[in-house]
């Protein structure tokens, strides 16, 4: 069993050396991650320059200046000799709850192992400025997901977003599936100088939950349970084809 890992928080962050270490007994490991943080990076592959990659120790890899998408896609799709069988990505300093998956870099290099046939999980331990920052136990969870999904596959289409309460282990409640919950619009652009009177912006901060109820990833979290969400990659509105079929037909 040849399992790969990934994130968008670097090579170098807490979370997926505790990820790789937790993994190292169910099969090779081997960890292919960028260089710096690249949080909300999304499914940007890089087109414009070439990509390098350096070894840092033993199966470890990170590609200079390349994205969550990058490093996934190279090392299933040439880096290696060999083919990895499943793509873990995390664990990710911060939730990715609701909207957070169109923008986070986690879910995309999970994404990008889907794209490329592999069955594959993001995980994602919900910190906070005053939380435990309890990495182990995100690492954890995600040793019991893989080990069922090797004993019990799931369909390979399905790409299981994982997100888990910031708490030691034995305080968390069980494992809930749901689905994504909605926030409320992110906070307004923070507006900054730089020397020379130059003006900048800071994105603002993310929204709280506004879809946040029973059944929702956002509520499973603040209950005090692990939250697994089955994403898909189609987006189709399948349930509006036949509006925009009658709509398109007032065109003449």
């Amino acid at each position: 069993m040849k399992i790969l890992v990934s994130n968008d928080d670097g090579y170098r962050a807490t979370g997926i050396r505790v990820l790789a270490d937790a993994l190292r007994d169910l099969g090779q490991v081997t960890v292919v991650a960028p260089d710096r943080n690249r949080s909300g990076a999304s499914n940007s592959l890089t087109l414009d320059v070439p990509l390098r990659v350096q070894e840092i120790e033993p199966d470890v890899f990170c590609v200079l200046g390349g994205t969550p998408t990058d490093c996934v896609h190279l090392a299933v799709s040439g880096l290696f000799s060999y083919r990895h069988d499943m793509v873990v990505s995390g664990v990710n300093d911060g939730a990715n709850l609701g909207d957070d998956v169109l923008y986070s870099g986690t879910v995309a290099a999970a994404m990008e192992g889907r794209f490329l046939g592999l069955p594959t999980l993001a995980i994602s331990l919900c910190t906070t400025e005053t939380s435990g920052r309890h990495f182990a136990t995100g690492a954890r969870v995600a040793r019991m997901l893989v080990a069922q999904l090797l004993e019990h596959p799931l369909e390979r289409t399905m790409i299981l977003n994982v997100n888990i309460p910031d708490l030691p282990f034995e305080q968390l409640r069980g494992l809930r599936p749901t689905r994504l919950g909605m926030r409320h619009p992110s906070a307004h652009a923070i507006e900054a100088r730089v020397p020379r009177n130059r003006v900048v912006y800071w994105i603002g901060a993310a929204g709280a939950g506004a879809d946040a109820g029973e059944g929702t990833d956002f509520h499973a979290v603040s209950q005090g349970f692990v939250s697994v969400t089955p994403l898909q990659i189609d987006l189709t509105r399948h349930g509006a084809l036949d509006t925009v079929r009658g709509w398109l037909e007032n065109f003449k």
